[in-house]
């Protein structure tokens, strides 16, 4: 890669070393907090998108021959250099996403807790034992890698969705092709590079860049043996149905509409306080953003009076600079939030705090957006059905419980939503009732940690499997039950020294 100014390449990653490929087809990458571009991304050809998934389904062989004491020592190791260059990573997801150092920090954070729970992935390995289960006759249970597999990620965290997903396949035995956003493409780039650093084996960890021709490409190859995605919902569906008529193992995790209900013998500063964190936190770009508020009974005007004092008081800027919140990832993007809010204005709705006037900090030609803050609003409204994906929080008054919680149960989404309340009958209620996979309880974005797994409901998760945890262990493996017998016993050599583990 040259300089960061805009005449950089972003280019695949195949064999260890970068691949420019051959399409000639370019895209640019933008830095949001100014406008400029400061790349240009190679978009795959289908013959490059085959070339880099040929050079996974070589490598295949002897990774998922190689001991996993050797695995789990790269896996260590590609740990302790994330640890040790993690703000490194975290300025260049700020450069091209535009969420703020501190809160892209954050993100490789999260991602790494994946990496620890892969370096135990030997634990997770292991199989069941039945000594005689007939006469002379032995049963055991082992688990085994897939092949080849995809991870295709979204814009919204270039580095923490994927290794939901990378560390567990390569710990597991398989190799992967990542094919990141194009939007933010150059973490993945980087990733790369310290797993080469690292001692992964060429073509274990590949990345290809570019658009439709290559996530299709992906989606229909024989070689690749499972899909994991995590996108918009009508993508996720795409994916879902081709991935799987291909013959693939797929999870794809879509979109979100998510709840926090709010009861009135809540501590309204902790509500107000998730409110404003929940919802505007990376700019609303998270599929575990709460957007809709739902206040119940005659708590409304207080809470919403006290996330108003609490927005107008944030600072929208440049990630680098001293800010809250940063710019949306794209001028489109942007444009495409503010035009929700404008529907929800014409539709009637209260423009409590407007996001469309902000001042920010920084240059004029980014893309900015403030926190916006929308009450009264009403369930046949459009910034209330769609899923906006920006820092737009809306309110949503109801009389009781059982009003809110069909609100959430009716949708078609169930991804997190949260409840904040102190009584503890009404909390263990919600938990039980409430049709969505992740739940929070004062807690107002409930993502789990990485042993335990990530998903969602209906029209939030297309496949039987979770991310990351066991179920991710799972998806990248395939079980296997051996049944022996032996009639004759075999004698080694003698040998005294301590056994090793290779």
């Amino acid at each position: 890669m040259t300089q960061n100014d805009g005449t950089r390449t972003i280019s695949h990653w195949l064999d260890n070393k970068p691949f420019a490929g051959t399409s000639g087809e370019t895209a640019p990458v933008t830095n949001p907090a100014t406008g400029v571009v400061t790349g240009r991304l190679a978009l795959a050809s289908v013959e490059d998108s085959r070339r880099v998934i040929d050079a996974a389904t070589a490598a295949f062989p002897a990774w998922r021959d190689t001991s996993l004491a050797k695995r789990t020592a790269v896996l260590f190791k590609f740990r302790e250099l994330l640890n040790e260059r993690k703000q490194e990573l975290a300025e260049i997801i700020t450069s091209e996403h535009g969420k703020v150092v501190s809160d892209a920090l954050g993100e490789v954070t999260r991602g790494q807790e994946v990496v620890e729970f892969a370096c135990g992935i030997s634990h997770l390995l292991k199989g069941g034992m039945t000594e005689n289960a007939s006469t002379n006759v032995d049963v055991h249970s082992i688990r085994q890698p897939l092949g080849p597999v995809a991870v295709i990620a979204p814009f919204n965290f270039p580095a923490m969705v994927p290794m939901w997903f990378f560390p567990i396949a390569i710990a597991t035995g398989n190799t992967v092709v990542l094919k990141p956003s194009e939007k933010d493409p150059t973490a993945a780039i980087w990733i790369a590079e310290l797993w080469a650093e690292a001692g992964l084996p060429a073509g274990v960890f590949n990345v290809l860049q570019g658009d439709k021709t290559a996530v299709d490409e992906l989606l229909v190859n024989p070689a690749i043996k499972a899909v994991s995605f995590v996108g918009s919902t009508p993508i996720a569906q795409y994916v879902y149905a081709t991935g799987t008529a291909h013959g693939k193992r797929v999870q794809a995790l879509g979109g979100a509409k998510n709840h926090a209900i709010v009861l009135p013998d809540a501590d309204l500063d902790l509500a107000a306080d998730a409110m404003v964190n929940a919802g505007f936190g990376s700019a609303g770009e998270r599929c575990m953003a709460i957007s809709a508020l739902v206040a119940v009974g005659d708590i409304a005007d207080e809470l919403v009076a006290k996330i108003k004092d609490r927005t107008v008081a944030l600072t929208t800027g440049d990630g680098t600079r001293d800010s809250d919140m940063g710019p949306l990832v794209t001028k489109a993007h942007r444009d495409r939030v503010a035009s929700y809010v404008d529907a929800g204005e014409r539709d009637g709705a209260t423009i409590v705090v407007d996001g469309r006037t902000v001042q920010p900090n920084g240059e004029p030609n980014g893309f900015w957006l403030g926190p916006t803050l929308i009450d009264n609003v009403t369930t046949d409204m459009s910034v209330y059905t769609d899923e906006i994906f920006g820092p737009v929080l809306s309110v949503i008054r109801v009389d009781s419980y059982d009003e809110a919680l069909d609100l959430i149960n009716s949708g078609p989404f169930g991804n997190g939503t949260a409840i904040f309340t102190n009584d503890g009958g009404a909390a263990r209620r919600f938990q039980n009732e409430v049709e969505v996979g992740m739940v929070g309880i004062n807690v107002p974005i409930p993502v789990p940690t990485a042993y335990y797994s990530f998903g969602g409901w209906k029209n939030s998760l297309f496949g039987d499997t979770h991310a990351h945890g066991t179920e991710g262990v799972h998806f990248f493996t395939r079980g296997k039950v051996v049944t022996s017998r032996w009639l004759d016993p075999s004698h080694g050599g003698i040998n005294l020294g301590f056994p090793q583990n290779n």
